[in-house]
């Protein structure tokens, strides 16, 4: 009976200790689902202006895009929704979680780390972007050697425009990997001397996850595995001889 109530007690106190964190992470959850939920809301409303969009970036000409279903445009606007609400709320989610952070971290550790939000940024654009190539290299592969074999060509509007989604989202998250390693190094978590020493590993799981993305011939494999290595080799680079994460 006194160790139940000697439990009961410790998990009580444990409790009341971390509840202001609890509570702390509970608002910021609710106000980062709520620009989600907003932005997801403009981007189902205006699906119509953002499937323009992304078909003007693609120049689809000569291709037959086409409805599966009388109610696909649901699907669309979904999708669109996704799209928007993502783009939005990744710089949102990256700042709660550096000013979550901030109290626990030393001065000049916090500085390290905000020093590259513009970084992390500029990589999610790029991963993006570079998604979005690699979906616009596959199409005009299709459509030529549609054209070469002398067979029809019927794209669906929905599968099309999710495939989009999924490879640039992942691409932009993917390149966030170099971000998350310096951190981790720069907090100590992992050693560089490790790491450096798993590179055949970081390239086996480079490659498994590019073979994961929509576009399935070798050649698109080869360029969305290709950035991912090259990241890691230039994380490697800049830790080594700019941070001097080595000597940590």
């Amino acid at each position: 009976m006194a160790s139940e109530t000697s439990i009961t007690g410790n998990l009580d106190s444990t409790i009341v200790k971390y509840s202001p964190f609890f509570s702390e992470i509970r608002k910021r959850l609710i106000f980062t689902l709520s620009i989600f939920i907003i932005c997801v809301t403009v981007g189902f409303i205006y699906y119509e202006n953002i499937v323009r969009s992304v078909l003007s970036i693609f120049d689809l000409e000569g291709l037959n895009i086409v409805f599966t279903s009388p109610f696909q445009f649901f699907t669309l606007a979904i999708d669109s929704a996704l799209l928007v609400g993502f783009i939005v709320i990744l710089p949102i989610i990256i700042f709660q979680i550096l000013s979550f952070l901030k109290p626990a971290l030393r001065p000049s550790e916090y500085k390290a780390v905000l020093a590259l939000l513009p970084i992390t940024l500029a990589l999610f654009v790029s991963g993006f972007t570079f998604g979005v190539l690699i979906m616009k290299y596959v199409m005009v592969i299709f459509f030529q050697k549609s054209v070469e074999l002398n067979i029809g060509n019927l794209l669906d509007i929905s599968k099309l425009l999710s495939q989009i989604l999924v490879t640039a989202i992942l691409m932009g998250v993917a390149f966030q990997f170099p971000i998350i390693l310096t951190i981790l190094m720069r907090l100590k978590i992992l050693k560089y001397r490790a790491i450096a020493k798993k590179r055949l590993l970081v390239y086996a799981l480079s490659l498994i996850f590019a073979a994961f993305l929509p576009p399935t011939d070798l050649l698109s494999l080869v360029l969305l595995f290709l950035p991912l290595a090259l990241l890691f080799e230039l994380t490697l680079l800049l830790n080594r001889y700019v941070l001097k994460t080595h000597l940590l």
